[in-house]
């Protein structure tokens, strides 16, 4: 055994071995190689390439140099574009302190029957109307072929006040990984995510868009050195379904066939992490999760607990209040605020399908998408007529775009 597995049990060594292909008696070897191929992308700062660093890339693509050197290359790339989300990096910044009090993430002290570190996230906790102040009162921003300048506008206004954004979110999320993954066994067995979409209004969701999803995507799936065995969704509604039919083209199949959409079955959930791992939210046998308890492992000293509260807490604080909006925020009427027109456009005929210039107007788009046929079986892309009218003022743009480009 290389020094490299120190503190490793003999079955995850025999894990790695099996599942991995790693080799003890090749393995710096395998890093040399890897390290050798960083000449070939002088564009990218590679800031760190010690063997420790390294060795949790090839674990992340089972010991495929190519694969790992490429993954290597997309983490400090995605760094590299996106300067600003990595600045001041670190848990006291208040961003991401905020995010991680609000429990983004949350982190199970257990691990389930395969070793597999379990991280949750409850939706509802994203607040997006609490402000906080930007201590730099400086423009956030990301790289632009990430995020819109729409997105950026959201996150962080001119007057330096800012909302609970969800690139803190995420920031928080990748801040918690680089932690966890230090852990050599769970670069290993990897992680699980659950996310509970109890409570997550409509108008929360219209927040998710396209680009900054992809943005997550990218820093998650693409680039970072993490074994994920599966992402679990429950009690999601129905405009969740279509964001994720929006997202899946950007899956890798491999990420997709580890995507299960529970909904409100938890027997389903319990099939593939048992009940005793879970807290009682998802029908396990532990106490309700606290949602304070990851932020004071990394917050130390600096954890205030002035707004400590459990899920049940959180739930019982807002969704008291719920009654009489609930309905109306989680299930709203297409288009509530407008009278659906029957707008003819000549100039959108094409009868020979030989237009090519057709106008790609968002203006057009929004008013056509509420004029599809709701009782009409949905098309080859996979997503309902009535997904597309309750969406059409997220959508409109969106498509707008991708027609352009055709």
């Amino acid at each position: 055994m290389t020094h490299l597995q120190a503190g490793l049990s003999p079955e995850t060594i025999e894990k790695a071995r099996l599942e991995l292909n790693e080799n003890p008696d090749i393995l710096h070897q395998d890093i040399q190689q890897v390290r050798d191929m960083i000449i070939t992308r002088p564009d990218i700062g590679f800031l760190r390439t010690d063997d420790a660093f390294i060795l949790r890339f090839l674990r992340a693509r089972k010991f495929h140099q190519t694969e790992a050197f490429r993954l290597l290359a997309q983490y400090f790339q995605y760094r590299q574009l996106n300067l600003e989300m990595f600045k001041n990096f670190k848990a006291d910044d208040p961003g991401i302190k905020r995010a991680l009090t609000d429990g983004f993430p949350g982190v199970l002290e257990n691990r389930d029957h395969c070793g597999r570190k379990i991280l949750l996230l409850f939706a509802a906790n994203w607040d997006q109307s609490r402000p906080q102040i930007d201590e730099t009162n400086k423009p956030f921003s990301v790289h632009e072929s990430s995020v819109s300048s729409s997105v950026q506008l959201f996150i962080f206004s001119s007057a330096g006040l800012v909302k609970n954004s969800f690139i803190d979110i995420l920031r928080a999320i990748l801040l918690s990984l680089e932690v966890l993954i230090e852990d050599q066994e769970l670069q290993i067995n990897g992680f699980i995510l659950i996310i509970d979409w109890s409570n997550f209004s409509f108008k929360q969701a219209s927040k998710l868009t396209p680009s900054i999803l992809k943005l997550a995507i990218e820093g998650l799936q693409d680039s970072f050195p993490a074994r994920f065995g599966g992402v679990h969704f429950v009690n999601q509604p129905w405009y969740i379904h279509a964001l994720y039919t929006l997202i899946k083209p950007f899956l890798k199949d491999k990420t997709r066939k580890r995507i299960f959409l529970h909904g409100n079955n938890l027997n389903s959930l319990h099939q593939l992490i048992h009940p005793e791992c879970l807290p009682s939210e998802f029908g396990g046998t532990l106490p309700p999760y606290d949602m304070g308890t990851w932020a004071r492992t990394l917050l130390g000293p600096d954890y205030s607990d002035e707004n400590e509260y459990t899920h049940t807490s959180y739930n019982a604080m807002h969704v008291k209040h719920a009654s009489s909006n609930l309905e109306r925020e989680a299930s709203p009427k297409p288009m509530k605020s407008r009278k659906i027109l029957r707008i003819k456009y000549p100039e959108l005929e094409d009868h020979d399908c030989k237009n090519d210039q057709l106008p790609v107007d968002p203006e057009i788009v929004w008013d056509l998408l509420p004029q599809l046929d709701l009782y009409k079986f949905m098309g080859p892309d996979g997503i309902h007529p009535r997904i597309l009218i309750e969406l059409a003022d997220v959508l409109a743009k969106p498509l707008s775009k991708m027609r352009g480009r055709h």
